[in-house]
């Protein structure tokens, strides 16, 4: 019997590894991805950590990662050096809790609330309750997004508390009715369809929803993408044509993203 198993042990393939680090948003749809993609590679195993874009392009660039993974373009900086594989698109939208009566706001009213000029949720013709102010982490990709969007610095920022990972944020507002963070859109509509008491409120009156991303309609969104050196692996190249193939469409979809290739 013992030799029988040794020699059941030297006839299994060796196990070859991606590491995927990076953005938060992104995270669990490559999961499932990777999940569905060991299934027909048994000889394959992808380890996927989170820490944002900003780790993500880094660990790329340093070769601390196969792959990052990040909710954001490259700058052009960063292009010269690395390469970008569009996997979806998604949108950056402004949640609070599913009990708060405010249905819409304006662009205006969403900047003085984040640079402190708006304190009050009755000042907005709500509930005569402080608006708990939630940022989000420094390297998250939404906070360049958001500060470009509103033409204001991260300094400028008056908040509360401070998210990092999606989750975070997503828990805290579902724990305080007073509170307001940006979020992910596919994230988002995600977490309301498993009946998280959150609610995404409309940007310029326009709903934020992964059909208006994929329409062009919404007015902030993003791209979720891959990151690598110039010359990726054989592998590298081969698990990032599947993720951008029809095949993991059900997937993208599943996570309320937009693929790239039903736009």
């Amino acid at each position: 019997m013992g030799c029988s198993d040794k020699t059941g042990m030297q006839e299994q393939p060796s196990i070859q590894r991606l590491i995927v680090t990076g953005s938060s948003t992104a995270a669990p749809l490559v999961s499932d991805i990777a999940k569905r993609f060991e299934q027909s590679q048994p000889d394959i195993r992808i380890d996927i950590q989170t820490g944002g874009s900003s780790r993500g392009i880094t660990d790329a660039g340093n070769g601390l990662a196969d792959i990052g993974l990040s909710s954001r373009a490259l700058t052009l900086n960063e292009k010269e050096i690395l390469q970008c594989h569009t996997l979806a698109q998604d949108g950056v939208c402004f949640l609070i809790h599913k009990n708060n009566p405010i249905q819409k706001i304006t662009n205006k009213q969403l900047k003085n609330i984040y640079t402190g000029k708006t304190t009050n949720w009755k000042q907005l013709g709500g509930l005569d309750k402080e608006i708990t102010v939630i940022q989000r982490a420094q390297g998250r990709s939404e906070v360049s997004l958001v500060c470009q969007y509103f033409d204001v610095k991260p300094s400028d920022i008056k908040a509360d508390l401070i998210a990092g990972e999606n989750q975070q944020g997503i828990k805290m507002v579902a724990n305080d009715e007073s509170a307001i963070v940006y979020m992910s859109v596919g994230t988002s509509e995600y977490e309301v369809s498993r009946g998280t008491p959150i609610k995404l409120l409309p940007l310029k009156s326009i709903p934020a929803t992964a059909e208006n991303v994929a329409k062009g309609d919404y007015p902030l969104s993003r791209p979720l993408i891959f990151v690598t050196q110039s010359h990726p692996s054989q592998l590298v190249s081969k698990f990032i044509e599947f993720a951008q193939s029809p095949q993991v469409n059900d997937l993208i979809k599943d996570h309320s993203f937009v693929s790239i290739t039903t736009r």
